[in-house]
């Protein structure tokens, strides 16, 4: 599908030259794939919610449990 963009040149190459891209099609795909994996992972962690941790917690004790009990 062909489809016409004006991007701003000196945005265009700063990208290219970051990516190490030949050329637009190569950096706009890019470009696309990144925002679209970045968006993914935001809704990924949204739907995990936060971690709660144990006050008092000892990950040395813990740790000396779990090798005490193999």
């Amino acid at each position: 599908m062909a489809t016409n963009l004006v991007i701003d040149d000196v945005l265009w190459e700063r990208a290219r030259r970051v990516g190490k891209l030949r050329t637009k099609k190569e950096t706009v795909t890019q470009a696309l794939t990144e925002f679209i994996q970045r968006r993914r992972q935001r809704e990924i962690l949204k739907s995990l919610g936060t971690i709660e941790f144990r006050k008092g917690w000892d990950y040395k004790k813990d740790r000396r449990d779990r090798e005490s009990s193999r």
